[in-house]
């Protein structure tokens, strides 16, 4: 094994930091392109405040009431049901993959058997709270 020497450190030292360098200067190019993207949208974007400008704007309509608003529960319900089954397609294609691999179906199928069961049992208290009952 050959021993490192002081020019041998200083050549893997400065090929590093080059490295870095080179990903350093990309990164001050773009956050200087940034930069100057929104300094000429500021210098050539017309500015003439009038009060319709300064209203809050909400979807064409002029706002009425308060900003607080009632939202009902079963929607984010719903949101989370979706999450619950993103999740599972997820893992179903990393599965699909380790299954084929020797050594791994019986264990891999079992694993997964478990898992589309704790989702079928989650599936079912909700059905069984009437979650899924759309009204």
């Amino acid at each position: 094994m050959r021993e490192p020497t002081v020019e041998r450190t200083a050549v893997v030292a400065a090929d590093y930091f080059q490295s870095y360098s080179v990903v350093g200067l990309l990164a001050a190019i773009g956050v200087l392109f940034v930069a100057i993207a929104f300094g000429a949208g500021r210098l050539l974007r017309p500015v003439v405040p009038t009060p319709e400008k300064l209203l809050t704007y909400e979807c064409g309509v002029d706002p009425v009431g308060e900003g607080w608003a009632h939202t009902q529960v079963r929607y984010y319900v719903y949101a989370f049901l979706y999450v619950i089954f993103a999740v599972d397609s997820i893992f179903l294609f990393p599965w699909a993959t380790v299954f084929a691999a020797p050594g791994y179906g019986a264990t891999t199928l079992v694993e997964m058997f478990l898992f589309l069961g704790f989702l079928a049992v989650g599936l079912l208290y909700a059905y069984k709270k009437g979650v899924l009952a759309w009204t």
